[in-house]
């Protein structure tokens, strides 16, 4: 059954983890665009601002107090769509937390929890979602990474919930197209964002998490999100540095591999000290309602490949793939210069 994705001024939109960062991003934009939206986080102030931010700009804004890692939540979030707005058209899994640090000095009860956010948490959502959408038509759209196909050190437990986000939405997707069911499902695969995520992972390092280069705005991301919404894609990655990432990770592995080494052995010793332990939001709310984190570096406000693939030919986008390809390993196998 053909997909008929409705324009987003007309839909009814669910957005996750929507108090800061990504989330936040987009619910604004989409709320410019006359979406009506239902916004969820665990934190409850920040949540009310932003509603209140929308509604007085004309926008209409809902929000459930919800912690994803419980099903419960989640299945109130869908109740609350109902009863404001006679349901919703689009279901967007984005809230997640991260933990930095050697397995070896990460708990495995942290763990645990990493996971019941990122992956169970994308999983209610989803299913929640999908029972709803089957019949009527919608998108489920889930916020992966990057890192739903390579791994970054330091990162390795997100990392993991990520590839089990990837291999869910893959699964997920194709069962709905067996059935016929008129669903779109994306996975949005970021590159580093200057979001809070690196201020509210849980960091166990001896020194303060940030990105490595190259880093995106997060309106890069809502730009894709908002897109998916209203065009059926399988899956976008943002950014043409972490497109090239993970095309390296594919042709030349033992460089890469080395290559992350490297780059994650300096964040590991950088000058910065860490905040502390139990300043994080594995633990607890943190949104705020800030939409960049930490990131010391230039963040590029767009990116020309995912404008370029999201708008451009197949064509276009094979090519933009392979481009992106030559121009890492080029840079990466580069000699490096003794100072």
């Amino acid at each position: 059954m053909k997909v008929n994705l409705k324009k987003l001024k007309d839909q009814v939109m669910v957005i996750t983890g929507a108090s800061s960062g990504i989330g936040l991003v987009t619910a604004r934009m989409a709320a410019k665009e006359g979406a009506r939206l239902v916004l969820a986080s665990r934190s409850e102030v920040s949540l009310r601002l932003l509603c209140e931010e929308i509604d007085q700009a004309g926008g209409q804004a809902i929000y459930v107090v919800a912690d994803v890692s419980q099903q419960t939540d989640v299945q109130r979030i869908a109740q609350a769509a109902q009863e404001a707005f006679g349901g919703y058209d689009t279901w967007v899994n984005n809230a997640g937390v991260s933990i930095y640090g050697k397995l070896e000095k990460v708990p495995v009860e942290d763990m645990r929890k990493l996971f019941e956010t990122n992956f169970w948490g994308l999983v209610y959502g989803s299913m929640e979602a999908a029972q709803h959408l089957k019949s009527k038509g919608g998108a489920i759209i889930n916020v992966g990474s990057i890192l739903s196909d390579v791994t970054a050190i330091l990162q390795t437990i997100y990392s993991a919930s990520k590839h089990a986000v990837k291999g869910f939405t893959d699964g997920l997707r194709m069962e709905l197209e067996m059935d016929g069911a008129p669903v779109s499902v994306t996975l949005i695969q970021p590159s580093s964002i200057d979001t809070p995520y690196t201020v509210h992972a849980k960091n166990y390092m001896n020194r303060e998490a940030k990105h490595g280069p190259p880093a995106y705005a997060p309106d890069t991301v809502a730009r894709a999100i908002l897109h998916a919404a209203v065009t059926s894609e399988r899956a976008i990655v943002v950014g043409g540095g972490g497109r090239a990432f993970i095309g390296m990770q594919r042709w030349t592995p033992t460089l890469f591999d080395q290559y992350m080494e490297k780059a994650f052995l300096k964040q590991e010793h950088s000058s910065e000290p860490p905040r502390p332990l139990g300043h994080n939001g594995l633990d607890r709310p943190a949104g705020s309602l800030k939409e960049r984190g930490n990131y010391p570096g230039y963040t590029r406000e767009t990116s020309f490949y995912t404008e370029a693939v999201t708008t451009g030919s197949p064509a276009l986008r094979t090519a933009l793939l392979a481009g992106a390809g030559v121009a890492l390993a080029a840079w990466l196998g580069r000699p490096s210069r003794k100072k």
